[in-house]
């Protein structure tokens, strides 16, 4: 039988939690130490203040209290949990591993110890351990709704979406009015684009006494992608952020909702700075919101912002890495030293390699950039990122393998489309086809975070399950030219043929309306195959057969490379042309000067 707390430590407790939810972190480690004086042997107390240490930046102290709450009571699963938690901040998930299985599987199961475990398994590419961790929880209806997210992600890198659907469907009918289980269902409703479904499952679920946060969110999320109901989702995700203030996934989309319709980064994160004025500690909202500001453009921003964070010895590697993301754009030798950090703390990290490599092209050392790309290559050979980091490679070195891959001439394959029925002639086809896209842009819109485009709108919704006629007829169009794509391309071994087995699906669409100064830069499409350009409206400016305005362009990094690599090949857009090539070349447009819009719609497709 439990002992009861005495009242005047039942009192002080009720103080602590106050100010721990107030984010008041350096009050509560006052009140804890003066606990833990008084009251030596209390382990929860012990246990509450290695966390107000870590959150105050001693996290080799508040390592040490946890083990010394361990040897209080080695079976308290929330200790097991806090310290697993630390090591993985840390690094050290190999140490955290055992402390979180033990938790996780009680007595009594601890369901945050199976969110961290799941977490940790989907970030390090496991998404079999994290299936394993997250199912018995999940079907006996325990989980919160974030370890949901990370049993429908793992699903998910499984290719199984379609499973996620049906076996959420029949958890949410099995257990009525259980918001995780809503929340389940409307995640992987999202995830195959079924989002008016998803709206309808998370809008029914938000209908009880309570309203759970992350459902909020992916609410929020439903309506934003069905490029209605802005006003509503940035409600919805207000609210979410006052139930749970350190959301980090509500936080970057109001921010995308805020920048779209203004354009002004600081309307964008004034509810994430608001936020960080009560949590200045959390180093996870200071990395959200230098991801935000990289996304707007503004990497120096976006390091600045991280830089005193990342210069602490015992930088998380997560951190580390967000950091040297931002440095990349500008500073590759002070993204490479990042990258190197966070590898000595998470040997198992695919991104701290991945920036590592990206990092190394940046100072001129492709040769040890391929050897970081052929061990990501080996668990990823169809991240299409990886490859283009390959390629790259391979062309600063004058090694042949670069001509074989970006084999432009032959890769990048120009068709005009044909009018799809009931429409008799292509003019026609156009002149509908531009009046419902151009009914999705809006015209006083800015371009969205963390995307190629710079001046100009996109569509947030994927085209390829619009309702729309015209658009629908746009798809049908497309199928005859992929056909003969893949026919052309034929099959081998290299990481485009060898995929082609003659069957293909869409796999996201989305129409981009660039206006004056517009382009995009240099990108990759990492979860492609095949990726596309279709050109539906053209200024003027762009006919002049002697200007580069516009044009599509291939072969020049995204990345900053010693020495500087250019453009190898282009082509000029006409109206009416899809142009296909595969997902892993480099590929940008050069701004134009001209009122007159450009217009596109484009996808992805990757195998059947």
């Amino acid at each position: 039988m439990t002992t009861p707390m005495p009242p005047e430590l039942t009192e002080a407790m009720r103080r602590v939690g106050e100010l721990l939810d107030a984010g008041n972190f350096a009050g509560a480690h006052e009140e804890l130490r003066a606990i833990v004086a008084a009251h030596p042997d209390f382990v929860e107390g012990v246990r509450l203040l290695a966390g107000t240490t870590q959150a105050l930046g001693d996290a080799t102290t508040a390592e040490q209290l946890l083990h010394r709450a361990l040897a209080l009571d080695p079976n308290w699963v929330p200790t097991l949990t806090t310290l697993g938690e630390l090591l993985l901040a840390t690094g050290r998930g190999a140490e955290a591993e055992p402390y979180l299985k033990r938790a996780a599987q009680g007595p009594p199961p601890y369901a945050r110890a199976a969110l961290l475990l799941a977490r940790y398994y989907n970030d390090t590419r496991r998404p079999v351990d994290a299936l394993a961790i997250a199912t018995p929880v999940v079907l006996a209806g325990r989980a919160d709704p974030e370890l949901v997210a990370q049993h429908v992600g793992a699903l998910v890198s499984l290719g199984r979406v379609q499973e996620a659907v049906a076996g959420y469907r029949q958890i949410a009918a099995r257990l009525p009015g259980n918001q995780a289980a809503a929340h389940g269902l409307a995640l992987a409703l999202n995830l195959t684009g079924e989002h008016a479904e998803a709206e309808r499952i998370a809008l029914h679920a938000l209908g009880g006494a309570s309203r759970s946060p992350a459902l909020l969110n992916t609410y929020a999320r439903s309506l934003i992608a069905q490029g209605t109901g802005a006003d509503r989702a940035e409600a919805a995700l207000r609210e979410s952020l006052k139930l749970e203030p350190r959301l980090i996934e509500a936080h970057n989309a109001l921010a995308q909702l805020i920048w779209v319709r203004t354009g002004d980064l600081a309307q964008a994160t004034e509810v994430l700075d608001e936020t960080l004025r009560i949590f200045g500690n959390d180093e996870a909202l200071w990395a959200a919101k230098a991801a935000i500001l990289q996304g707007a453009g503004d990497a120096r921003g976006a390091y600045a912002c991280l830089e005193p964070w990342a210069a602490r010895p015992r930088a998380p590697p997560t951190l580390l890495v967000r950091a040297g993301l931002a440095a990349l754009d500008f500073e590759p030798a002070a993204a490479v030293a990042l990258a190197e950090r966070a590898l000595r703390l998470s040997p198992g990290s695919p991104t701290a390699r991945t920036l590592l490599a990206a990092g190394r092209l940046g100072i001129g050392e492709p040769a040890a950039a391929l050897a970081e790309c052929a061990t990501l290559l080996g668990a990823s050979p169809d991240d299409q990122y990886l490859i283009a980091l390959q390629t790259t490679a391979w062309r600063m070195l004058g090694d042949e393998r670069y001509q074989r891959l970006c084999d432009y001439r032959n890769l990048v394959v120009p068709q005009p489309l044909e009018p799809p029925p009931p429409w008799k002639d292509l003019a026609s086809f156009l002149t509908d086809l531009r009046a419902s896209l151009n009914r999705l842009h809006d015209p006083q819109g800015h371009a969205l975070l963390f995307q190629s485009l710079r001046n100009g709108t996109e569509t947030t919704q994927d085209l390829t399950r619009s309702t729309d006629p015209a658009i629908r007829g746009l798809f049908t169009a497309f199928v005859a030219p992929i056909r003969h794509y893949l026919g052309k391309i034929g099959q081998g071994t290299d990481p485009l043929r060898r995929r082609n087995n003659g069957r293909w699906r869409f796999n996201g669409a989305w129409s981009v309306r660039l206006h004056r100064a517009g382009f995009h830069a240099n990108h990759t499409h990492p979860r492609g195959w095949i990726s596309s350009a279709c050109y539906l409206e053209l200024p003027d400016v762009m006919s002049a057969g002697d200007s580069d305005q516009g044009v599509l362009t291939f072969g020049e990094p995204g990345i900053r490379t010693t020495p500087p690599l250019a453009a190898q090949y282009s082509v000029r857009p006409q109206v009416g042309m899809l142009v296909l090539f595969p997902s892993y070349f480099w590929h940008g447009t050069v701004p134009f000067d001209s009122g007159q819009p450009r217009l596109t719609v484009a996808f992805d497709a990757v195998p059947g």
